[in-house]
């Protein structure tokens, strides 16, 4: 219980801190954000009465003073309102982000556990029969993963888009059809979504697999992997309970880190690809000065990535028992 109490009091901090942040980042900008935001919004149609205050008041630059405005950004985030998007307008922002993170953590999310399963599986096979022909094939998986994944994203939408027409190239869906759970729709992303999934695979598999082999090379020294061979255990029982459990602890803390940044998507990936997630969505809200969107998108990656930690530190806890011990 200590252990999950301070667990919690620490990833409080940081996301009050990442909160209080976010509600500066407007005042570091050079100019005022809301006339900004006031004359483009002016220019795609007539702006909603009272549109201006509350549009100060979702970028904490609202009337009263400093406490005032912050207290209320506080609660205008609490109650997850954000105010109308510049790029959609006049779309509210929270529709704009639940669309987008759907979409990411669709690709994205399934991609990333794919390349992690696959890593650590065959990482942990070829160390534990490491000078075989299997651990030969390390340097051509590292070899990949040292190809910018953006080259490969390119490489990838010539070959299997133009050459090969085998899957479609760009965005999320077919524009004829209607989005919902249907056979259709259904059938549309998932093509759409090979090319990308595929360069996210291909291009992280690889440093997933060499880090597992290596810690299972560097496990397999250890004296009780030594002692549960002594006793007679089956290899597959060595393998697994003994060795590829302590070698994957390292890969356990990338992977939340690796998880945790999913919801922020591979922004170059998908402006190759003009997929429709929350990294292009991001790309979208700087390129038009959409302060807004980009203060939500920022609070979203930012709870993405201290709830992914949290939740794999709880994991780390239970692997690890020696993590909960205070020192």
């Amino acid at each position: 219980m200590r252990y999950l109490l301070r667990k919690l009091g620490f990833y409080a901090i940081a996301a009050w801190m990442a909160v209080t942040l976010n509600f500066a980042l407007p005042r570091l900008i050079p100019g005022d954000p809301v006339q900004l935001i006031m004359a483009r919004q002016s220019q795609q149609g007539p702006v909603p009465p009272g549109e201006k205050e509350a549009l100060a008041k979702m970028l904490g630059l609202g009337h009263g003073n400093i406490f005032v405005q912050y207290w209320d950004y506080l609660v205008s985030t609490a109650q997850l309102k954000f105010g109308l998007t510049v790029t959609y307008f006049p779309t509210p922002v929270s529709s704009v982000l639940h669309s987008s993170v759907l979409w990411t953590l669709l690709l994205i999310g399934a991609a990333t556990v794919i390349s992690v399963v696959i890593g650590i599986t065959l990482g942990t096979v070829a160390g534990w029969k490491r000078g075989t022909w299997l651990d030969s094939l390390v340097p051509s998986t590292t070899f990949l993963a040292a190809i910018p994944y953006f080259w490969l994203a390119l490489l990838l939408l010539y070959l299997l888009s133009q050459i090969w027409p085998v899957f479609p190239g760009n965005g999320g869906y077919d524009p004829g059809v209607t989005i919902g759970w249907n056979g259709p729709f259904i059938q549309s992303a998932v093509q759409h979504a090979m090319l990308p999934a595929i360069t996210i695979v291909l291009s992280s598999v690889g440093g997933w697999l060499l880090g597992m082999r290596n810690m299972m090379v560097s496990t397999l020294s250890e004296d009780y992997v030594a002692a549960a061979e002594a006793k007679g255990l089956k290899s597959r029982t060595v393998m697994i309970g003994y060795a590829a459990r302590n070698a994957v602890l390292p890969s356990v803390a990338g992977f939340a880190i690796s998880l945790g940044f999913v919801v922020s998507g591979s922004l170059v990936m998908e402006m190759v690809f003009s997929y429709p997630g929350i990294g292009y969505t991001l790309f979208q809200a700087v390129s038009n000065n959409d302060y807004p969107l980009m203060q939500a998108v920022f609070l979203v990656i930012t709870f993405a990535v201290l709830s992914t930690n949290f939740l794999v530190d709880m994991l780390y806890g239970f692997v690890d028992p020696r993590t909960r011990q205070a020192r």
